[in-house]
């Protein structure tokens, strides 16, 4: 975003409805009288873990600073809500306000309550992100003013509408220093996506920014989550699209847990996990998370990305590691359906070759790793075409657990006494010339490489005689040396 944005009233044609249209160019006028109102409409409520809960701080009352305790030594972490429908601040709000609080640095730490404007029809509420931005800049300036509490010690964390809010925020704040940091959680998507960055959350708008986007299928053209990256650093845990326990089938799984609320539990359910996430990295501070730069998610989920070298990764939520890219930098990872989310990243190479000459066969594989700390049992693996010739295949593994240093792994062909009679047939029909083993498939070697360790490791056949594999058959690979340990 740049200085005192301006609205595109040619964008705005392509928004949801007239009166959003009709809103968003009245907003140049109520930009400005703004100034000279006395009253915020932004509600600043102080987080403190006493029994009230919170403490709220008007605006050119310097009083309120003193009565509400704020530290203007301390650094101020600002939270801003979405778009409301119940016109309630909703409970996700104090998790995260409890859990920065607790946090082993003191910060002090607001929620801005833009609720009587946030509880509009959406066009709406569009519309007056850009005024609860100016008042939040107006804030961030009173305090500058009059208690010398630089504005590079504010991090404001938005949520939904509250991303872009966020991104007003930091254009509307006079002078040429930014804010600190801008985290977007799953930036809103409608009347903000394909807009320019003047007209939402942008790199611009802070000396740092950060966003998750974990709600971003689209469904009629639109997506409840922003899909354009809008930060330095834009994390798309599991692709971005949908989150794992979010999926449409657990419906019926949440009306029984909310009642007919449960509808809007489901829907929101991955857009809220950007959220939750962001609480995990606070909570969980021996499991952060790990996510990858990657082109996309197909070639993530191939394991062809979870190199760190040229800070190539970075760490998830609140603990990122900060640094002004000149470009946006998307990174991609996988996590589990509840918190902590964390899972274990593993690119695995197969070097598959199949004696059988004609058309390629589609196996069932599985695998079991045995780690020094402890073992992960059965995996599936996801191989997305068949079997040919002579060919390396590689894939990506997560595993819940930390199992330590991977030592022996033990690859199987899943099969049945069915599978294995088409084999045998297959086998007579096609004669072999190959000495006097039974045809099958040769696993020469497998690679591994671990994403949060970047230790890379090859594993062998245990058995150097019988290295041909069958049907229901299971061998052993143990670790050996090749490039990938003279390469460490």
């Amino acid at each position: 975003m740049e200085k005192r944005k301006k609205v595109s009233k040619e964008n705005l044609r392509t928004g949801w409805c007239d009166c959003g249209l009709k809103a968003l160019e009245s907003q140049s006028e109520h930009t400005r009288t703004k100034k000279h109102q006395k009253n915020s409409e932004t509600r600043f409520r102080l987080y403190t873990d006493t029994t009230e809960g919170d403490c709220q701080i008007f605006l050119n009352q310097l009083e309120t600073l003193e009565k509400c305790s704020f530290n203007s030594s301390l650094p101020l972490v600002m939270i801003v809500h979405g778009w409301s429908v119940d016109g309630i601040l909703e409970g996700w709000i104090w998790k995260m306000a409890a859990a920065l609080k607790a946090h082993h640095k003191p910060l002090n730490v607001i929620v801005a309550d833009w609720l009587t404007l946030a509880r509009q029809h959406y066009p709406i509420a569009v519309q007056n992100t850009r005024h609860v931005g100016q008042e939040i800049a107006e804030f961030l300036e009173w305090l500058e003013e009059s208690i010398q509490f630089s504005r590079s010690n504010a991090h404001l964390i938005g949520y939904s509408l509250g991303a872009h809010v966020s991104g007003f925020a930091g254009s509307f704040i006079s002078g040429t220093k930014k804010i600190g940091r801008i985290t977007g959680l799953d930036p809103a998507g409608p009347l903000f996506e394909g807009m320019s960055p003047t007209d939402r959350l942008s790199p611009d708008d802070a000396d740092f920014v950060d966003a998750i986007h974990t709600f971003t299928k689209q469904h009629m053209g639109l997506s409840v989550g922003i899909k354009q990256p809008v930060a330095h650093f834009d994390f798309y845990p599991n692709g971005g699209t949908f989150q794992p326990g979010c999926h449409i089938l657990h419906v019926y799984n949440h009306i029984a847990q909310f009642g007919i609320t449960g509808i809007t539990q489901a829907v929101k359910c991955s857009h809220e996990r950007s959220v939750h996430l962001f609480i995990d990295s606070l909570l969980h501070k021996n499991k952060q998370i790990t996510a990858y730069w990657c082109n996309d998610i197909n070639t993530f989920n191939k394991g062809l990305c979870l190199s760190c070298r040229k800070n190539r990764c970075n760490t998830l939520g609140y603990n990122i590691r900060e640094e002004r890219l000149p470009k946006s930098r998307q990174l991609f990872l996988k996590t589990r359906a509840h918190m902590p989310f964390k899972v274990y990243h593993y690119q695995f190479r197969i070097h598959i070759i199949n004696e059988i000459q004609g058309k390629p066969i589609d196996p069932t594989f599985t695998m079991s790793l045995i780690g020094t700390k402890e073992d992960a049992k059965n995996l599936h693996i996801p191989l997305v075409e068949g079997i040919t010739g002579n060919k390396t295949y590689s894939f990506l593994i997560t595993l819940d657990a930390d199992i330590g240093d991977i030592i022996m792994i033990k690859f199987k062909w899943e099969g049945t006494p069915v599978w294995e009679n088409i084999w045998d047939t297959v086998q007579t029909i096609i004669p072999w010339t190959k000495g006097t083993h039974r045809p099958g498939l040769i696993v020469k070697a497998l690679r591994v490489k671990a994403g949060e360790t970047q230790q890379k490791m090859t594993f062998c056949s245990q058995s150097i005689d019988n290295v041909h594999l069958h049907p229901s058959q299971e061998k052993t690979f143990v670790r050996c040396e090749d490039r990938y340990q003279r390469e460490n």
